[in-house]
């Protein structure tokens, strides 16, 4: 009887260590006598206790920080970048076959990129074209963890730390911008005001009378404001008639 209940005792143990449970995101890639016999999953799988070894890969999305990296651009400034990297496993048994570990790999495969990638770009193109940027990224890395059954899906940069003085000069160079924008605008109204009194003025020389209803719009408003001096406006031409009879004496 000890010896059957040690039987019985063995038989569970071998049971309760062939039998595993894997969870739906979860896949367990098998090797048999150290060789490579596939991935299984989910649910319940057996193994072969002793001869049978498994490595769980999880097949969901990683979202992994890339440290702060110093970066020297195209125009030789100084500056720090991070960025953030999405990435999953699509093929399990590359994964663990192929790279030892693929979780550090992928992130050091980002840092290295990140650096020789934005070292391409001038500074004001880097703050400019982010998007472009990334795409380059999420291609380049992509492509190198693509052997490891690692599809990386995001690759995006995430805060580009300047100098001190860098940030003046960005300050002061944008100050000067608007100033320059709000002389542009300045000169584009006076231009187009000048434009429209020529052309007023084109009219008023056809038309004689059209001056002098001006003249009379204008001592209207005058006369409408609380003044103690109002002002009457004499057309010039009124002094034609004493010219010439000054020259006819």
């Amino acid at each position: 009887m000890p010896g059957t209940a040690i039987l019985i005792g063995l038989a569970v143990l071998f049971l309760l260590s062939a039998i595993k449970v894997l969870n739906e995101y979860e896949r367990a890639v098998i090797f048999r006598l150290g060789r490579l016999i596939g991935s299984k999953g989910p649910g319940i799988i057996i193994l072969i206790p002793i001869i049978d070894r498994m490595k769980k890969v999880s097949l969901r999305t990683i979202v992994q920080d890339v440290p702060p990296q110093d970066v020297i651009t195209k125009d030789n400034v100084s500056i720090k970048v991070n960025a953030v990297l999405n990435f999953r496993v699509m093929e399990p048994n590359k994964s663990i076959v192929e790279v030892e570990n693929y979780l550090y790999a992928t992130s050091q495969l980002a840092q290295t990129t990140l650096r020789s990638v934005l070292g391409q770009f001038e500074l004001d193109d880097l703050l400019a074209e982010r998007d472009k940027i990334n795409k380059k990224l999420q291609g380049i890395v992509d492509a190198h963890t693509d052997p490891w059954g690692v599809k990386v899906s995001l690759v995006e940069v995430k805060h580009v730390d300047l100098p001190p003085e860098m940030q003046r000069a960005m300050a002061k160079q944008a100050e000067a911008e608007r100033e320059r924008r709000a002389k542009v605008i300045h000169a584009e109204g006076e231009f187009q005001a000048s434009s429209k009194l020529a052309e007023a003025a084109k009219i008023i020389e056809n038309h004689p009378m059209a001056l002098q209803l001006r003249y009379l719009q204008t001592l209207a408003e005058v006369a409408s404001e609380n003044n103690s001096t109002t002002l009457f406006p004499i057309p010039i031409d009124l002094f034609d008639v004493f010219k010439k009879k000054l020259r006819d004496e």
